[in-house]
């Protein structure tokens, strides 16, 4: 038997086969990695209709407020979080991140030393400070609801730019059905009474239309008392005293640097106000000013709280309060600027809008 000897040409062409075949081989992998980290990417478009990408589902985050914040937690996404503002103060979990400074006043610096993945900001944080996060490559999801349909809307978005979507559209839906449950239970209501939601009294700040708590009093089976006005307004004492309301809900104090009580106590002591169905019933509620201002989860909790004392029919014995005549206390105890003491009324609003 004779065996065929391999020649130096044989060898080399099957060095060079094989070495081709290794070089494909690599090829398919590089490309077959490219697409997979092509596919971690996410893309979104925010409420500016910024279009923003996310290389990989993020890691680093940094929140530029306080409603922010409380989205990111509720999403399950505490543990991202890496830097919020001064403000940020619920979950008590959030009060022990990084600060990074105000939420109009924002360091860049602290923000670019936090090395962020993914900035979650408010438009109130003021163009320039969003431009310059930008301009370090920062990819920025900027969020601006205006309505409760638009916190749904802007917790899927979250849900997306962080890789949690499946989370998002779960907590959305649950949002929906407590806020379908509502206006189903005062739908059958046959009365709508006329509502005053009072942010501060000093001067006195009433919510009017194009506001949340103008949605949450009309969900709730209410109509507005100063439903003509347009966005939060100062009004004089003659002025609340004729638009007489029914019901009256204010915001825990501390706020603007009074105590938690300090508004309600306001309301029910001032004697030209005596006459005031909304006081002569006994008809005056305080709710947590954090809860009710800010564009996150908790507004269906605000939701609720406004149907029970807009139609209390259903909710059992009111909560007791160490205000005499006033009823449904429901503070956690902080108010969203407590830490800050007193602030200017612009400088609160501008907060209450956007934060």
């Amino acid at each position: 038997m004779h065996t065929r000897q391999q020649g130096p040409d044989t060898m080399h062409t099957s060095i060079i086969s094989t070495l081709t075949h290794l070089r494909i081989i690599a090829i398919c992998i590089l490309v077959i990695s490219t697409a997979a980290c092509a596919s971690a990417a996410i893309t979104v478009t925010d409420d500016t209709g910024a279009t923003v990408t996310i290389e990989s589902p993020p890691q680093r985050i940094v929140s530029l407020s306080p409603s922010n914040t409380e989205v990111l937690y509720a999403l399950g996404l505490g543990d991202r979080v890496v830097g919020v503002t001064e403000y940020c103060n619920y979950p008590p979990e959030a009060v022990e991140k990084q600060k990074i400074g105000g939420y109009s006043t924002v360091s860049i610096e602290k923000v670019i030393a936090l090395k962020p993945d993914l900035i979650v900001a408010s438009y109130g944080n003021g163009d320039e400070v969003l431009s310059n996060l930008r301009s370090f490559g920062f990819p920025v999801v900027t969020l601006h609801p205006g309505t409760l349909a638009g916190v749904l809307a802007d917790i899927r978005l979250v849900g997306r730019a962080t890789g949690v979507e499946e989370d998002a559209n779960r907590l959305a839906g649950d949002l929906e059905r407590r806020i379908s449950n509502v206006e189903a239970r005062v739908g059958t209501a046959g009365d709508r009474p006329a509502v005053a939601h009072v942010i501060w009294n000093d001067p006195i700040y009433v919510s009017g239309n194009a506001t949340f708590q103008d949605e949450l009093i009309m969900r709730a089976g209410g109509v507005n008392a100063f439903s003509h006005l347009d966005g939060w307004k100062n009004i004089g004492i003659e002025d609340f005293i004729q638009a007489d309301p029914d019901v009256l809900i204010v915001n825990a104090g501390s706020g603007m640097g009074g105590g938690e009580d300090s508004v309600a106590e306001f309301f029910m002591n001032e004697p030209r106000f005596s006459r005031v169905t909304a006081i002569r019933e006994n008809h005056v509620y305080i709710v947590d000013s954090d809860m009710v201002d800010r564009a996150g989860p908790r507004i269906v909790d605000a939701l609720e709280l406004f149907a029970e004392d807009i139609h209390p029919g259903d909710r059992g014995t009111p909560a007791p309060t160490d205000i005499p005549g006033t009823k449904g206390n429901r503070m956690p105890g902080s108010g969203t600027l407590a830490a800050t003491g007193a602030l200017s009324a612009a400088a609160f609003l501008a907060l209450r809008r956007f934060g």
